[in-house]
């Protein structure tokens, strides 16, 4: 058998660098040249390794991920021992994401964290915890270094304890904090207390990304000033003193918590994501008041919630990037057009009461450069060749319902159907192969996307 053709490695590297993870893989069992390309530092710049058990791996599988440079890794079920197994074989890591505990722990155990020098992104995931998460010695070393912190679905003993340990950490830049019941209640919710919660934000000041969260419904609305808090140094006087946040992510947050006027004074906002668990009958609608004041935003993410026809004519004319997981009609579309002039990338849903999305886009937005759109009990139709009409379109995700390819694939047919294909194959002639038609789900972030947040199956 003749070896692969004798290319520059540079040329090979950037080759593989548009195969996934499992092509990789594949290319690298093949000889040894081609498994020392492959595992070039730069294919795996941004791949985070999922590890657990660590007694199980060989020198051969740490010496494997040094030559790669991975400095990104999320662990599961380790013992308190492992972390020492961590640090010794990966001391430059800069990410770390403990998920699926499934035990209680102490505060020792995040101990082994001050041990990474070059730690700058922390998440924890799905715990329990009798102490404090992070113990005072481990804060003092995490306090100037830690940029990135997420912690979601984890059971704390003192939420508002979390919190001023939190507001210690003065160099954070992004912070997701998706609130579980404190102590062993199942619904024992209690807000961050509106002074910890203000405290904290005046502290952070180069924070940007806020994702906060609430699993239950408090008895009491939040104050109206909760996400505001006031600049310690105007007394008396009605102005903002937190950071100045570039993006914020509500999950699971109704409309009776928070008022009309709660993001009133987040007026630098360029990105707001609502995520709605439910909505009660005849709660009205606060999308309006809230995107009022929004001018510069570019991003706007809706999932769930009231229907569009409550808030279109309230969305900034600078959104540039809307995502919408919402019952969407023609009518909706032709109301949202109009606002959103400069639209360059759509993501939605199209469901049997959207009529044919796919003919009206290239008319309604023009400008779009990318566009994702999943099909739910449907799979995409002949109008879907209209989209070649979109003269700036160079990205296309077609994505269905996990138990539509499962009905699929039982019946010899995966995803996407030999129909769907040949749609694929025309719609790229059309577009002289302009457009780069995908038909898988991305690739989870561990370290940004929690469980809340994942869109997957």
């Amino acid at each position: 058998m003749e070896g692969p053709p004798q290319l520059p490695p540079e040329l090979w590297v950037y080759v593989f660098s548009y195969l996934s993870t499992e092509e990789k893989h594949t290319v690298r069992s093949c000889c040894r040249h081609l498994k020392k390309l492959i595992d070039h530092p730069s294919l795996w710049r941004d791949y985070t390794v999922v590890m657990s058990e660590l007694r199980r791996y060989t020198y051969g599988f740490w010496h494997m991920l040094n030559y790669r440079k991975l400095t990104r890794v999320a662990v599961r079920h380790l013992r308190r021992k492992e972390w020492r197994r961590l640090v010794k074989f990966l001391p430059s890591l800069t990410a770390i994401v403990f998920v699926d505990g499934g035990r209680q722990y102490k505060e020792k155990y995040m101990d082994n964290l001050a041990r990474f020098p070059n730690l700058r992104d922390l998440g924890v995931r799905n715990a329990t915890w009798d102490e404090a998460l992070l113990g005072q010695s481990l804060t003092d070393h995490l306090r100037e270094r830690l940029t990135h912190l997420s912690v979601c679905n984890v059971r704390l003993p003192s939420t508002a304890e979390f919190i001023k340990t939190v507001s210690q950490l003065v160099n954070l830049r992004y912070l997701l904090f998706h609130q579980q019941s404190e102590g062993y209640g199942l619904d024992t919710v209690r807000p961050v207390p509106r002074s910890d919660f203000h405290t904290m934000m005046l502290k952070l000041k180069k924070l940007n990304h806020l994702s906060w969260g609430m699993k239950g419904e408090p008895p009491e609305p939040l104050p109206d000033d909760y996400l505001s808090p006031p600049d310690p140094d105007q007394p008396g006087v009605s102005s903002y003193g937190g950071p100045l946040l570039t993006s914020l992510e509500l999950v699971d947050y109704p409309e009776t918590i928070l008022p009309d006027n709660a993001l009133k004074s987040l007026t630098s906002l360029r990105s707001l994501a609502i995520r709605y668990r439910y909505i009660r009958e005849g709660i009205e609608c606060r999308l309006r008041s809230w995107l009022s004041p929004l001018r510069q935003l570019e991003s706007l993410t809706i999932i769930g919630g009231n229907s569009l026809a409550t808030y279109t004519t309230t969305i900034p004319p600078s959104v540039t990037r809307l995502t919408l997981r919402v019952a969407i009609t023609l009518k909706d579309m032709d109301s949202i057009a109009p606002k959103v002039p400069g639209l360059e990338h759509l993501d939605i849903e199209q469901n049997r009461s959207s009529g044919s999305l796919c003919r009206r886009i290239p008319m309604l937005f023009p400008q779009l450069k990318t566009l994702r759109i999943r099909f739910f009990r449907r799979e995409p139709e002949k109008d879907l060749l209209s989209l070649h009409k979109l003269r700036h379109l160079v990205q296309l995700e077609l994505l269905v319902e996990r138990s539509f390819i499962l009905r699929d694939y039982l019946n010899g047919h995966p995803w996407p159907s030999p129909c769907v294909q040949e749609l694929i194959n025309e719609l790229r002639e059309l577009s002289e192969n302009r457009i780069t038609v995908i038909t898988t789900m991305r690739q989870r972030n561990l370290l940004r996307e929690c469980d809340c947040l994942w869109e997957g199956d």
